[in-house]
C-alpha cells in the first residue's frame, strides 16, 4: 500500500457546460429591470428633514435669547481683534426672525436676512422639484463663488470702518 497524494492528474475535472442535472445557460441575457421611482414620501424626506433642523434651530435661538450675555460663545474675531466678521450679529438676527422683527434683524446682521431668504427660496425649488422627482443641483461657476466671496469681504470691511457703523451689530 502506497500512502502517496494522488497526482491532480488523476482526480476528475468537474463537467461544465449543459448535461444531466445542469441547466443550460439562457441564450439572451434578461432584460435590465428598470429602476423603481421613489415614492413621493422619500423624495421629499430630505428637504423636510433640513426644514426641521432648521426650525429647531430657529426655534432654540428665539428661546434662548442672544442679547443675554453667557448664553452662546463669543466670536473668536471679535474677542481677540475687535473687528466684526460677516457672521457678527447672526444669532441676534435669526433670534429677531424668529419673534418676526424683521428691522432688528436688519439691524443685527443685514447678511444674514439676505442668507435666511435666499435659503427660504432654494428650499422652495428644491421641495418643488422634489415633489415632482426632478433632481436638484445648483451648479455655480467660480465666479459666482468669488463673487460671494467678494460681497463678504466688502461687508466685512465696510461695517467695520465709521462710515458702515449702521452695518455693524
Amino acid at each position: 500500500m502506497d500512502a502517496s497524494p494522488t497526482p491532480a492528474a488523476a482526480v476528475p475535472a468537474p463537467a461544465s457546460g449543459p448535461g444531466p442535472g445542469r441547466p443550460s445557460p439562457p441564450v439572451f441575457p434578461p432584460a435590465p429591470v428598470p429602476p423603481v421611482p421613489a415614492s413621493r414620501v422619500r423624495r421629499l424626506a430630505t428637504p423636510v428633514g433640513v426644514m426641521a433642523v432648521v426650525v429647531g434651530t430657529f426655534g432654540y435661538v428665539g428661546a434662548v435669547d442672544p442679547n443675554q450675555p453667557g448664553h452662546y460663545p463669543l466670536c473668536p474675531l471679535l474677542r481677540f481683534t475687535g473687528l466684526y466678521c460677516p457672521g457678527c450679529g447672526g444669532l441676534r438676527s435669526a433670534h429677531a426672525v424668529a419673534h418676526g422683527d424683521i428691522a432688528a434683524a436688519l439691524g443685527s446682521n443685514a447678511l444674514a436676512v439676505v442668507g435666511y431668504a435666499v435659503f427660504a427660496v432654494l428650499w422652495t425649488v428644491w421641495t418643488v422639484r422634489a415633489a415632482r422627482g426632478r433632481p436638484m443641483s445648483i451648479a455655480a461657476k467660480p465666479a459666482v463663488w468669488w463673487g460671494i466671496g467678494a460681497v463678504l469681504l466688502i461687508f466685512s470691511v465696510v461695517r467695520n470702518l465709521p462710515i458702515g457703523s449702521v452695518l455693524a451689530p
